[in-house]
């Protein structure tokens, strides 16, 4: 499941709405900056600042993020490097958007349309890379997989069958308040249009309105309170909770139906032998809102400084697009292949931004990460969005087996907000000192959304991309690189925060910020940059 969410805007709503009516650098000799006594932001950012944060230097800009900006303009100065092919395995790429269009790889040995495996790789007019899923966009989650197959002897089988029914047995009611709120929001919208004599009323119009009809001034109220919850008017939440509530009957119908089957590849998902080459070469989201591997390839090379929406970190990369990702739990077959074909093509990086806490094949992708681990590739896998320790509790895919792991190019990352001092961890990010490597921004950010727009999303989904820009900013400058010493750079070279931070969003969990990762940093180019410098001397 592509693992980061939009916020629900609704869980505190529902209860007060209902009770009444998301070529090589330079060698530098610059020393790593500790940043113990940065002072932290004061008041919001400003709206450049917001869509450009991650990029941001912490001494200067007192905001935590990857002083990528200031790489670039002190070490990299234009310098274009040696190209590397980046891989996203993800929801499917919009590869025609304005950002991305001139970073998409291109398949050198296969000719388009002409219904042949040119190359022989096994994949017919693989021509931007794979889409592994077909035309499907739904899926089960792993657990609904687990009960649906009856097999009560299974590993965890207990365990994932009560999870299920706890989450329908919530998920029930709470359908039921969104459609009775979103009754209400339709109600007032009907109202407003009927009295202004126009369905592009305005919120001043609303909160001046003057009138002795009680309905109206219910609605009025109703106008107030969503106001009061950051919403500009009546149309954007009833737009919000559409959005939601859509969200929520996919889950209900989809992901937590052990009768529903989204599969359209016509293989069998539990043998990893069946129908090789299954899927096609069509790499686009399904939907527009299929938007999750847009935003991540746009953080990782969205073209720079060409006066559109957004600056990837990478200067110099080719984004390979595999879709692999639905809208539910991603199977393990799917990614096992997509880390395999990803190696096989050329990629030196590989970005996961998806997980799960149930998983029916693990050592399916354990065996995928070892062979990219073996061929000198790196894969950077976002943490996860529960607020949990990985330590203890499950999160897939993973790269070891009891904290030993299988290779040694692996990269987890939790995510970080836009706020240097106690609230600085993302109250979503999952963490752990064994298991999660690296911190990096991931919370309110902006990218690449399809045809052609721009939209902030928050999760470790942002975060992976944001690391796996930085491997690839590295590569480009310093091919000579192996795999082990770019993920040794990155991890070495981050800032060290030796403060205490609020963790898993719980204000009364206050932790030092050495205790949510192996590192105990938080990912900076620019250091990656000098580090990598001194070290390829």
């Amino acid at each position: 499941m592509r693992i980061n969410y939009k916020p629900i805007l609704f869980s505190a709503l529902a209860a007060i709405v209902l009770s009444s009516c998301t070529g090589a650098a330079p060698i530098l000799s610059t020393p790593i900056e500790n940043i113990d006594n940065t002072p932290i932001k004061e008041g919001d950012l400003t709206e450049v600042e917001a869509h450009n944060w991650g990029h941001l230097d912490l001494v200067k800009d007192t905001i935590p993020g990857m002083s990528v900006d200031k790489a670039y303009a002190e070490i990299i100065k234009g310098k274009k490097g040696q190209q590397v092919i980046v891989a996203v395995i993800d929801s499917g790429i919009d590869i025609t958007h304005q950002d991305l269009d001139g970073v998409i790889w291109t398949n050198p040995k296969e000719i388009a349309g002409n219904g042949k495996d040119d190359d022989g790789n096994g994949y017919i007019d693989d021509i931007h890379g794979w889409n592994f899923l077909g035309d499907a966009y739904d899926e089960q989650l792993e657990m609904t997989r687990l009960v649906a197959s009856g097999n009560t002897a299974a590993p965890r089988y207990a365990e994932a069958k009560a999870e299920l029914e706890q989450q329908i047995e919530q998920l029930g009611p709470t359908k039921t308040r969104y459609e009775q709120i979103y009754g209400a929001l339709t109600e007032a919208d009907a109202a407003f249009t009927t009295h202004f004599k126009t369905k592009d009323y305005t919120s001043d119009q609303v909160k001046g309105l003057q009138t002795t009809d009680e309905n109206l001034k219910q609605y009025k109220a109703l106008a107030a309170q969503m106001n009061g919850f950051g919403l500009s008017s009546i149309q954007e939440a009833k737009g919000e909770l559409k959005g939601a509530l859509d969200g929520l009957i996919d889950r209900l119908n989809s992901n937590l139906n052990v009768d529903f089957n989204g599969r359209t590849t016509g293989d069998n998902t539990n043998d990893f032998n069946d129908k090789p080459g299954y899927g096609n070469g069509n790499v686009m989201p399904v939907k527009k809102s299929e938007s999750h591997g847009t935003h991540v390839a746009g953080i990782i090379a969205a073209e720079r400084n060409n006066g559109l929406g957004a600056n990837g970190v990478a200067n110099n990369v080719k984004i390979m697009a595999i879709r692999a990702v639905p809208n539910g739990d991603e199977y393990d077959k799917d990614i096992a292949k997509a880390i395999r074909y990803a190696v096989d093509n050329g990629a030196k990086v590989i970005n996961g931004s998806f997980g799960k806490s149930y998983s029916n094949h693990p050592e399916w992708v354990r065996e995928a990460i070892k062979y990219a681990s073996d061929k000198g590739v790196i894969f950077v896998h976002a943490a996860g969005n529960d607020s949990k320790n990985v330590d203890t509790e499950p999160n897939f895919p993973d790269d070891n087996v009891n904290y030993v792991e299988v290779g040694n190019t692996y990269i987890r990352v939790g995510a970080l907000a836009p706020s240097y001092g106690s609230k600085m961890v993302a109250g979503f990010s999952n963490f752990g000192k064994k298991n999660v490597d690296v911190f990096a921004p991931g919370a309110s950010v902006y990218s690449t959304t399809p045809e052609n727009e721009y939209g902030t999303k928050g999760g470790t989904s942002m975060a992976a991309p944001a690391v796996a820009g930085v491997a690839a900013l590295i590569w480009s400058q310093y091919p000579k690189l192996k795999a082990t010493q770019v993920k040794q750079i990155i991890m070495d070279s981050g800032l060290p925060i030796s403060s205490k931070v609020i963790v898993g969003g719980d204000a009364k969990n206050i932790q030092p910020f050495a205790n949510l990762s192996t590192s105990a940093k938080i990912t900076n180019a620019y250091n990656a940059l000098v580090m990598a410098s001194q070290i390829s001397k």
